[in-house]
């Protein structure tokens, strides 16, 4: 590690020199030698560092994202050309060239603070040995030799020997608790960080090799940085542990704020966005303006979780625009409800034995519907024979049985319907 870290040296400089302009600061509040104005050096200069790499950390989740969505293309080329692995290299390389994407991208903010890392781990290896460097003159390092937290000094190792611990004033007890504490917290920080990633801010519609990767990682990080934190000074613990914690909290507020579509965080997003949407009867904000309007220009291609983002806007009776406003709409609500006119339905189609068995069922209906009108029209004619005449009209005489009635009718026939067709000829002996 003392060889890694000498190659660094170069940066030793800048990093003591803020490092002793916190010192002054903290140091006329808690005084000069304490562990609090060290420790809090060491912090400010950890979020110092990370503010001045937050352009990267924006590179980091942008080159993440993008990488999360080429994974499938990544997949498809490998399957393809899983025989010519120079073939493959090459279209790779192509994919990354027509999308802008550099793998590397999601390593810049670890590769960027490596430097001031191992420069903090030389500039603490040097306190305790008491030899000057960068800006600490010899007073300085005595001040930071003599500086505890918790009762271990700032340049104690969780391996040091007893001798080197009474040397610097402390137990080797007090030092070995502290650390295996700080380790402790250090890898769990760590993973909780890598989980908190994997479980709401990955894209779960798509399983790749990449998410595996990435779960891999979320346990064998922590254990590297425990087996590692046993030879780091306490300062370096105190280092470690803060970009941890900062690196969460950034993590947090990105996922809450700006979430992977399709993944568990977008879900909670919007669904907040929804509840103020519904509360306050607009979008306020002009960042969730610019979600609502991407969400808009999806059209079909939108996700699961922005799918039901649109669905909960139209039962409450809101439309999604083109420009990322919201207006209100009854046909949105009545659609949403399933109160909209239904639509027209084509009939299913029938077999052949049903359209037989129905064209029967017709005919029987068509013959019974016969049969009434039938009798229908004969119950009338009764009636009308029923009927009794006034006395205005002539009776005729009633004919005797068998007889005809006037014009040469038979009372047989007069009841009838005249028969159609040719008429049966006379017989030459009837009376004309």
């Amino acid at each position: 590690m003392d060889t890694i870290a000498s190659l660094f040296s170069f940066i030793t400089w800048p990093v003591s020199w803020v490092i002793v302009q916190f010192h002054k600061l903290y140091g006329a509040v808690f005084g000069p030698d304490t562990g609090w104005a060290w420790g809090l050096s060491i912090v400010s200069l950890v979020v110092l560092i990370r503010i001045a790499l937050i352009p990267l950390f924006v590179k980091q989740i942008k080159a993440t994202r993008n990488m999360q969505a080429l994974q499938p293309k990544m997949k498809a080329i490998q399957e393809r050309y899983k025989s010519d692995k120079q073939r493959q290299s090459e279209e790779m390389m192509k994919l990354y060239k027509e999308t802008g994407t550099n793998p590397l991208s999601s390593c810049l903010p670890i590769l960027a603070q490596s430097p001031f890392f191992f420069a903090l781990y030389h500039v603490l290896s040097n306190i305790a040995s008491g030899k000057e460097i960068g800006v600490l003159n010899q007073d300085l390092v005595n001040s930071a030799r003599e500086a505890h937290i918790f009762g271990a000094p700032i340049a104690s190792k969780f391996m040091d020997s007893p001798e080197a611990v009474a040397a610097l004033g402390a137990s080797l007890t007090d030092v070995r608790i502290v650390t295996a504490i700080m380790i402790v917290l250090m890898s769990a920080s760590q993973f909780f960080t890598q989980r908190q990633l994997m479980m709401k801010n990955v894209d779960l519609s798509v399983k790749t090799p990449y998410m595996q990767q990435q779960k891999m990682l979320m346990y064998i990080f922590p254990v590297i940085f425990a087996v590692m934190g046993i030879n780091f000074p306490v300062g370096v613990l105190v280092y470690w542990l803060t970009t941890n914690v900062w690196t969460m909290g950034q993590q947090m507020y990105v996922i809450n704020q700006n979430p992977t579509p399709g993944s568990k965080a977008q879900d909670s997003y919007l669904q907040r966005l929804l509840k103020s949407v519904t509360h306050h009867g607009e979008i306020r904000s002009r960042r969730h303006k610019a979600v609502v309007k991407a969400i808009v220009a999806k059209g079909s291609d939108r996700n699961e979780n922005e799918r039901r983002f649109i669905g909960g806007l139209a039962k409450a009776g809101f439309a999604a625009q083109a420009d990322g406003t919201v207006v209100k709409s009854d046909a949105a609500v009545a659609e949403a409800e399933g109160t909209a006119a239904p639509k027209r339905q084509q009939p299913k189609r029938q077999s052949k034995a049903q359209r037989q068995a129905g064209g029967q069922h017709s005919k029987h209906d068509e013959a019974d519907e016969t049969v009434e009108e039938t009798a229908e029209e004969s119950a009338g004619e009764a009636a009308q024979d029923t009927q009794p005449k006034t006395s205005l009209e002539k009776k005729p005489e009633t004919p005797a049985k068998g007889g005809t009635q006037p014009g040469g009718r038979s009372r047989a026939s007069s009841g009838n319907r005249q028969r159609k067709g040719q008429q049966r000829p006379k017989h030459p002996s009837s009376k004309k």
